[in-house]
């Protein structure tokens, strides 16, 4: 699961598709985080054909209102880069957790305190199943004003300001270092302790828990399905993608994607504007003829 190398074998033709798994932003999404007619229209013949359709993302629960509609009879989506499994099928504001892969909070304390050290000015946010906090220094990034402004020491400690909820990821922000090196510097750090990756063009870094991401969540539903590796295609554009797409039979990087995914993709669309997530969806709709 966390190979950045393409497996070298290629799936037949003969394989049938029944599952695409898909990022969203930079990848089915717009840079305008719009969903094109086209993308709907292609997702819609995707079910109709009988194939599932999974939003794979880095985002929380409580940012997917954008796909809500377009997720059609299954509702379902992959989040927290596979921290959560929710269910969108009662729209915005009453998603439903299917599954939870939580960060335990010993090991969060440990990535947070080795990274500190590795990296020193890094600030820290935690996302919860539902609520969202920060250290007073981490920047003004995402969508919301977080519930607790408190040290990560806090917002992490057993019995403390925010222990309501499982901890799903933590983020790591670093105001000087390149993105690249942040994430190699991190993972070097906390080792098997936490996965590290990143999705942001920034130095931003995803924290989650040991084994846990698109790629292990996503495999994870498949076998409840009993659908394998190779009747899956996967798309998607920055590293946090890498293990989805190594592990997905047939995948595609996004024209705009990062290096990493381009090498570790077995295959590539246009970009994320250029719809390239429909482009690759009617073609292969198109061969099932």
């Amino acid at each position: 699961m966390t190979s950045a190398t393409r497996q070298p074998e290629t799936p037949a033709p003969t394989v049938p598709l029944r599952l695409i798994a898909t990022d969203l932003d930079g990848t089915l999404l717009h840079d305008d985080k719009s969903v094109s007619s086209r993308t709907v229209a292609a997702l819609a013949a995707a079910e109709e054909a009988g194939v599932e359709v999974f939003f794979v993302t880095g985002r929380p629960a409580r940012w997917m209102d954008v796909v809500s509609e377009h997720v059609h009879g299954h509702g379902l989506a992959i989040c927290g880069n596979g921290a959560a499994v929710v269910d969108l099928h009662g729209g915005p504001g009453a998603h439903r957790f299917v599954k939870v892969r939580e960060l335990v909070r010993e090991n969060a304390l440990d990535a947070v305190r080795l990274l500190r050290e590795a990296a020193p000015g890094t600030v820290y946010a935690v996302e919860q199943t539902f609520g969202f906090n920060q250290e007073p220094e981490y920047p003004k990034l995402h969508m919301e004003i977080p519930d607790i402004l408190a040290p990560a020491e806090k917002l992490l400690a057993p019995g403390g300001v925010a222990d309501d909820e499982p901890v799903l990821k933590i983020l790591a922000y670093h105001p000087s270092i390149d993105p690249d090196d942040f994430l190699a510097t991190a993972r070097i750090a906390v080792g098997d302790r936490a996965t590290i990756t990143r999705s942001s063009p920034s130095a931003l870094l995803e924290i989650s828990g040991p084994g846990v991401s698109k790629a292990s969540t996503l495999a994870l539903c498949c076998a409840e399905r009993g659908i394998s590796h190779e009747e899956v295609v996967a798309f998607g554009d920055m590293p946090n993608d890498v293990e989805m797409l190594t592990w997905a039979g047939r995948s595609y990087a996004m024209g705009n994607a990062h290096p990493d995914v381009l090498a570790a993709a077995s295959g590539r669309t246009v970009a994320n504007n250029e719809d390239g997530v429909a482009v690759v969806i009617e073609r292969l709709l198109a061969e099932r003829l």
